[in-house]
This record gives structure tokens, C-alpha cells and sequence, in this order.
């Protein structure tokens, strides 16, 4: 799944992988339901996280 993504993506990347908009994404990484971390302004995504919340919410 993703194969196509580095282990880390971007809030673009982000937006693609789920089909959504960037404040969709945004309210995501803020409410910690995708983990993730910060540098200085740049969001750091792991895929597997991404991929985790897939999972999570198809239940």
C-alpha cells in the first residue's frame, strides 16, 4: 500500500493518500489521530502511520 510514497510524506502527499484537503489534514495531525511530528514548521508524516489510520478507521 503507498509503495509509491517515501516512509515519511509530506501534508501534500497526505491530502492525496486520504483524498482530502489540507484543512481536513491539518485538523488530523493537530488532533494526533495520524501521528506525526513537527519540524520547526514542517510536518513530518510516517507512512505507516497514514496506513495505520486507514485501518483504525475501516473498522
Amino acid at each position: 500500500m503507498f509503495e509509491q510514497y517515501n516512509d515519511l510524506v509530506t501534508v501534500e502527499e497526505l491530502c492525496e493518500m486520504l483524498s482530502i484537503g489540507k484543512n481536513a489534514a491539518y485538523t488530523l495531525l493537530s488532533s494526533k489521530d495520524i501521528k506525526a511530528f513537527q519540524q520547526g514548521r514542517i510536518w513530518k508524516i510516517p507512512k505507516q502511520s497514514v496506513i495505520d489510520y486507514i485501518f483504525i478507521q475501516s473498522k
